[in-house]
C-alpha cells in the first residue's frame, strides 16, 4: 500500500485494512521520499537521511494509527527514489498480490493521470493495481466487468468471478461498441457486426459466469468507453470496477490507454486494475 499522508491514502490504506483482515493476509505501507543528490540547501545538517525522512516517518506513524484503530497491525517502510520505481520494486520484492493506491480529487486526476504514480505504477508492474477514490469503500455484491475478449480482459474476468464467488457477489459484464456518429452513418453494417461481437463476448461471459456458480448479467452499449463504462457502474450500483491492463514494454508502458485512464479518473468507485 502506497502511503503519503493524503486524505485520500488514509481512506485507500483503511480500505486496505479491511480487506485484508477479510483475506487473512498483511499488509506493508510504503512511504516514498526523494533521494539526496546533493542539491538541497542542507548546510550544517549532520543526519541528511533523517532531515529527507523526517516528514515520511510520520505519516508512516499516522499510517500504524490508523491500522490499529481498524484492529490490526502493519509493516511499514521508507524507501528514497522515484515513487513508482520503488512502489513497483518493493510489491515485487515482497511477492505482494496486490498495490494499493489512493485516489485524489477526480477532477485533478483526470487531468494529470496519464503522468501520475499511479499510472506509471500500472504500467511498470506486474501486479495487481487497486485504485480508491477518496471517501469510497471496497465493496464485492456488486461487481463491473468491462470485458472485449481478449486475453487481458479474460484475466479480469477470472479475477471477477473469483471475488465474486467468495464474497457471495454478482457480476455485471458490459462490452462497449465505441465508434464515432460518422463512421456510424457511413458503416453501419460495420456497427452491427461489431454489436454482434459484443453480444457474443458477453453472452460467453454469462456462461462461465454460470459455471462457477456466481449470477451474472450482460450488457452491450453504445458510445464512448469511459462514459459508457462510469455510467453504468452508477446505474448498476458497482462497488468495484475490474479491469484487464493491456501489457505493453519500454516507453508505452507509461501509457495506460486512454479508457482504463479514464474510467479510473472519474469512477466513483474503487478500479482494480488486473494484470495477465
Amino acid at each position: 500500500m502506497a502511503y503519503d499522508g493524503s486524505e485520500s491514502s488514509k481512506n485507500a490504506l483503511r480500505q486496505s485494512v479491511r480487506l485484508a483482515r477479510a483475506e487473512k493476509s498483511w499488509i506493508k505501507v510504503v512511504a516514498v521520499v526523494p533521494s539526496f543528490d546533493g542539491d538541497l540547501d542542507l548546510t550544517g545538517v549532520r543526519d541528511v537521511s533523517k532531515v529527507i525522512e523526517g516528514p515520511a516517518r510520520k505519516f508512516l506513524a499516522e499510517a500504524v494509527e490508523i491500522a490499529q484503530a481498524e484492529g490490526s497491525s502493519i509493516i511499514t517502510n521508507i524507501e528514497q527514489g522515484e515513487a513508482y520505481e520503488k512502489i513497483v520494486d518493493v510489491a515485487s520484492a515482497e511477492n505482494c498480490d496486490l498495490i494499493v493506491m489512493g485516489r485524489r480529487g477526480r477532477g485533478h486526476l483526470h487531468k494529470a493521470l496519464m503522468g501520475s504514480v499511479t499510472a506509471r505504477v500500472i504500467g511498470h508492474t506486474d501486479r495487481d493495481v487497486l485504485v480508491i477514490p477518496r471517501e469510497s469503500q471496497v465493496g464485492w455484491c456488486k461487481i463491473l466487468l468491462p470485458t472485449d475478449g481478449s486475453k487481458y480482459s479474460e484475466a479480469a474476468a477470472d479475477r471477477a468471478i473469483d471475488f465474486a464467488k467468495s464474497y457471495g457477489g454478482e457480476i455485471a459484464a458490459v462490452s462497449v461498441v465505441d465508434v464515432t456518429e460518422e463512421f456510424h452513418v457511413e458503416a453501419p453494417d460495420i456497427v452491427d457486426k461489431l454489436v454482434i461481437k459484443a453480444k457474443a463476448v458477453v453472452e460467453d461471459f454469462k456462461k462461465k459466469s454460470g459455471a462457477a456458480g456466481v449470477k451474472a448479467e450482460g450488457f452491450v452499449r453504445e458510445g464512448e468507453a469511459h462514459d459508457v463504462i462510469t455510467g453504468l457502474a452508477k446505474e448498476v450500483g458497482a462497488e468495484l470496477v475490474i479491469m484487464g491492463s493491456h501489457g505493453r514494454t519500454g516507453i508505452k508502458r507509461l501509457l495506460m490507454g486512454s479508457v482504463t485512464e479514464k474510467v479510473i479518473g472519474q469512477a466513483a468507485c474503487p478500479v482494480l486494475v488486473v494484470r495477465s
